[in-house]
């Protein structure tokens, strides 16, 4: 039988693509026009999502009522509500290979190894707490290779709970045994019950921001306060789905270390789950943008990007897109984005492409965007580059990480004799980084988002990989970082 080695590309989509059905983003021109639209709008019955951010509106019109309303003086701009999905060159479709996963499927003769739990399972109030040595440290390649060990030795320090790190994904399991202590826990949320006891959900917004029982993060794509990592199951993953990229994701940055658990992310911080990709592993420009201001609003000093798209009509002229960024910079928060997976597992120059990543590649000071590297130094062979918008490179191949049912994986499924697909990815790249950042903001917490990226820049190990690929030519070190 023929062997065929998936490189799991979880990030970018090939195109973003006209989110048909979905709707528009409309920007009208100052503050009174945008009260004005929304009472006209009510009146008529068209539902709308104020975004908060720059006059940003989203109407579910069709296109020729976007284009009506694109000629109105009191309308500054028009967007496609468009559609982010998970990079699918994990998805297999090859007929004949697509056949025979399909026959295994039916006769039951795999055995999962992600079983798909129910969505929304219940916040806990608190962690389960444990001490010790984390039992899977020694598969965590990328730990080791930037010395995170001797930078806690050295730095006094494995993170503060004062650090917020946002991740936006698709959703992170709050339930997973490494992760429950370093969820966020909105302090201005955590209720009482009708008999007076603390508790996690309570059915109220307990601190007026807008979002009822956002203890841990909200979920853009239902509209709930259970931003939980639906993934799909086993053989499923290889029919197209998310296996839970945004609890891996979660688990690099801040798994929690030293609690005689699994494994160790970079820093013991907190992590806001931001829901708005979902178990098909797609959502929209709409949930970005929301995932974007209400991390910010709600304390987020970090925003932990693995998600984005080539251009071709899509992010790049996305100046709604554009203004959440902005709007993360202006309120001092550091970016850190995912370089981009290339195309047809190849990766290439975002800073001479016709259709570099976005958001990396956005000009944009408090973006950092991120190349993944491998366990010798070397690119991964799907891995964009460049040498004016990528900025330093991070372990991104075969990462080993959490994901949903307190299971731990750098391979996502195994069919010997047939597939064996691993957890590759500048989507694994960046929240290396992301986690780097938050150990560096613990030991100096009046660091701005300026501080932070010079210092990542600055303590990087210089590899030939890297050289003139990116701005640093060089891979992380988070050693040298918190020797700074």
């Amino acid at each position: 039988m023929r062997i065929i080695s998936i490189i799991i590309a979880l990030l970018f989509a090939a195109n973003a693509v006209a989110a048909d059905g979905l709707g528009y983003l409309i920007q009208l021109k100052n503050n009174r026009s945008l009260e004005n639209f929304k009472v006209e709008m009510g009146r008529s019955g068209v539902q709308l999502n104020d975004l908060k951010i720059n006059n940003w509106v989203k109407l579910d019109i069709s296109e020729e009522e976007a284009n009506g309303l694109a000629s109105r003086d009191d309308v500054a701009l028009v967007e496609k509500n468009i559609t982010f999905k998970i990079m699918t060159n994990f998805e297999v479709t090859e007929p004949a290979l697509r056949a025979q996963l399909q026959k295994l499927a039916e006769q039951e003769a795999l055995t999962d190894i992600l079983t798909p739990r129910e969505d929304n399972p219940e916040i806990p109030l608190a962690g389960n707490g444990g001490s010790g040595d984390d039992p899977l440290y020694s598969s965590q390649w990328g730990m080791n290779d930037n010395k995170t060990k001797s930078a806690w030795s050295q730095s006094g320090t494995k993170g503060s709970e004062n650090v917020i790190v946002a991740v936006l994904d698709t959703g992170v399991d709050y339930t997973h045994e490494d992760l429950v202590d370093n969820m966020w826990r909105n302090p201005g949320e955590m209720g009482l019950d009708e008999n007076g006891n603390q508790k996690a959900t309570n059915g109220i917004d307990d601190d007026n921001n807008g979002f009822v029982d956002d203890v841990v993060g909200w979920d853009f794509v239902t509209n709930d306060s259970k931003p939980y990592d639906l993934s799909v199951s086993g053989i499923q993953v290889l029919f197209g789905g998310n296996p839970g990229h945004g609890t891996h994701c979660a688990g690099n940055v801040a798994a929690r270390g030293g609690n005689g658990k699994g494994i160790a992310g970079v820093a013991n911080v907190q992590i806001m789950a931001m829901r708005f990709l979902s178990e098909k592993g797609e959502g929209t420009l709409e949930g970005a943008v929301q995932s974007i201001k209400y991390a910010v609003d709600n304390g987020a000093q970090i925003l932990s990007n693995s998600w984005g798209s080539e251009g071709d009509g899509g992010a790049e002229e996305s100046q709604a897109l554009r203004d959440a960024i902005q709007y993360s910079l202006d309120k001092g928060t550091l970016f850190v984005a995912a370089a981009g997976n290339g195309r047809q597992g190849a990766g290439y120059d975002n800073d001479s492409d016709s259709k570099p990543a976005y958001p990396a590649s956005y000009p944009f000071d408090n973006i950092v965007s991120v190349a993944a590297l491998d366990n010798t130094d070397n690119l991964g062979a799907f891995s964009n580059w460049g040498r004016r918008t990528v900025h330093l490179g991070a372990p991104g191949v075969s990462v080993f990480s959490t994901v949903p049912n307190n299971v731990y994986q750098d391979t996502v499924i195994d069919i010997p004799g047939l597939i064996t697909a691993t957890w590759d990815g500048t989507s694994m790249a960046a929240p290396h980084v992301s986690g780097a950042a938050a150990l560096y903001l613990s030991k100096y917490p009046n660091a701005d988002y300026r501080e932070m990226k010079d210092a990542l820049l600055n303590s990087v190990t210089a590899i030939p990989a890297m050289n003139g690929k990116s701005v640093s030519n060089g891979k992380l070190n988070v050693l040298n970082l918190m020797a700074q």
